[in-house]
């Protein structure tokens, strides 16, 4: 598959961008809040170490994109894409996070259909996993229902290493 892991998209709120060195400084400002990361497995990545040892691993991953809110062009968040070996015709969308002023709006389905509609144009299906405690990112996950032109189907078996849950996203 010839799947384009670093586009640039954008929409009237947002713009998606691949993620370069030099976003260190700005994506640790978001990153430095401890309620990001409350109910997620890695509560270390609002630390510096934490959060550099997540930035080399999305930097290295070449699938990281960073989330720039259109009218203060300020860095607001990453997300990115990888490749599932164990499934053919699938990308995962995952490690995802915004600022806390961005939350409960329309960001973060702004960053996700994107993201998607982005994806179907090379696979069938996108993969979320959430981790079985993370609530705030399994309904974040859900509210891609909201959306109407994606069909989500759930899992709701946990994958093998017991720890998450799968959500599977089909075109309507």
């Amino acid at each position: 598959m010839d799947f384009d892991f670093q586009p640039k998209l954008e929409n009237d709120l947002i713009r998606l961008r691949p993620l370069r060195a030099e976003d260190f400084t700005p994506l640790l400002n978001v990153a430095s809040d401890p309620k990001i990361w409350e109910q997620h497995p890695d509560k270390e990545r609002h630390t510096l170490k934490g959060f550099k040892v997540f930035f080399e691993s999305s930097l290295a991953s070449k699938g990281c994109l960073v989330v720039i809110d259109r009218e203060s062009r300020a860095i607001i968040g990453s997300s990115r894409y990888k490749m599932h070996p164990n499934e053919e015709d699938a990308i995962e969308i995952g490690w995802t996070f915004l600022a806390r002023q961005y939350w409960g709006g329309s960001y973060n389905g702004s960053v996700k259909t994107l993201m998607i509609d982005h994806a179907f144009q090379y696979v069938s299906k996108i993969l979320f996993f959430v981790d079985r405690y993370n609530v705030r990112s399994q309904k974040a996950v859900e509210n891609l229902l909201n959306l109407k032109k994606f069909k989500l189907l759930l899992d709701k078996k946990m994958k093998a290493d017991g720890k998450n849950i799968t959500y599977i996203l089909r075109k309507a």
